[in-house]
């Protein structure tokens, strides 16, 4: 293989890493942002934000760090569910003034 082919691989691998890390990085900002509403989302909000927080921080992954691609997936998977129980959690006032 060509030395300029070899590096070229290289440097395109490392940019895909840093790119899965801005997203966990983006992801986990997310969750903590969500994460006021903690109190409203009972018990499943609760272990989900503090799960996927942890989880992303932990050195126990199923795929290894310089791979973050599970990292973000967590992350994701709880981001979506957060999102879904605080607009649960805003459609309930709205419903009993009706």
């Amino acid at each position: 293989m060509d030395d300029t082919v070899f590096y070229g691989l290289i440097a395109v691998g490392a940019l895909l890493l840093v790119a899965m890390l801005v997203a966990a990085i983006v992801l986990a900002t997310r969750v903590w942002k969500t994460g006021k509403y903690l109190q409203a989302m009972g018990a499943g909000g609760k272990f989900a934000f503090w799960g996927a927080l942890i989880y992303t921080v932990s050195p126990v992954d199923l795929l290894p760090d310089p791979i973050y691609l599970d990292d973000v997936g967590v992350l994701g998977a709880a981001l979506i569910y957060l999102t879904r129980l605080a607009a649960k959690h805003r459609e309930r006032p709205q419903q009993k003034v009706r």
